[in-house]
């Protein structure tokens, strides 16, 4: 009974994972490129004690360790006009999706955030680190109707010149333009206060800058 038991966990472990972290059909033949191989953190940087890789999912935790300011995990690669897919998860607290973004010392990151909260911020847009704070509040009467906390989300994040547009499960939240940078890094963030975890899969990119 043990090993039927464990055999069965294998199974729906394996099943959960099918299709994840792969292009379909139709990706591929857009120009779909994967960002998250669904095993390593290959192609990113952050603070390693607080960032992992299993199961498939991408894993940003500060459980065990207090951080002093909001820290990020940050793709070695810049992009201009792009299609950004990804699904997230929170447990709690407070996360996002820089883009278009600067690095600063010690995994710090400035600029344009798809924002992400337990609470209320899903689907808008904020100025990390900036002067403008909440530009574009996605939550009330949009995000707020999708959104199932504890849970997975797709997220699709679309800049195209200065036109930025978030769609959370299937739902348009944020429409916004804004010239101040067309071009920068993509990051998750990690924000300081109580222990927090985010979880992403299937972070998959179409680079539009040569369409």
């Amino acid at each position: 009974m043990v090993v039927i038991m464990r055999l069965l966990l294998l199974f729906v472990i394996g099943l959960s994972l099918f299709g994840q972290n792969k292009l379909t059909k139709d990706e591929k033949k857009a120009g779909f490129k994967l960002l998250f191989d669904g095993k390593s953190l290959k192609g990113w940087e952050g603070e390693p004690d607080l960032w992992s890789a299993a199961g498939g999912e991408l894993i940003g935790n500060t459980d065990k360790r207090k951080i002093p300011h909001n820290t990020f995990l940050i793709l070695k690669k810049e992009f201009g006009d792009f299609e950004l897919r990804l699904d997230m998860k929170l447990r709690n607290h407070n996360s996002g999706v820089q883009f278009r973004s600067e690095q600063l010392p010690e995994f710090v990151v400035k600029g344009l955030q798809a924002d992400a909260a337990d609470k209320n911020w899903w689907g808008g847009v904020y100025d990390e680190k900036g002067k403008r704070g909440i530009m574009v509040n996605g939550w009330k009467g949009k995000a707020e109707t999708v959104v199932r906390n504890g849970e997975y989300n797709s997220m699709i994040l679309r800049a195209v010149g200065p036109k930025i547009e978030i769609t959370i499960n299937g739902l348009k939240t944020c429409e916004l333009e804004d010239p101040t940078k067309l071009s920068g890094i993509i990051a998750l963030q990690l924000h300081a206060g109580p222990g927090m975890e985010a979880r992403f899969r299937n972070i998959r990119i179409l680079d539009l800058s040569k369409k």
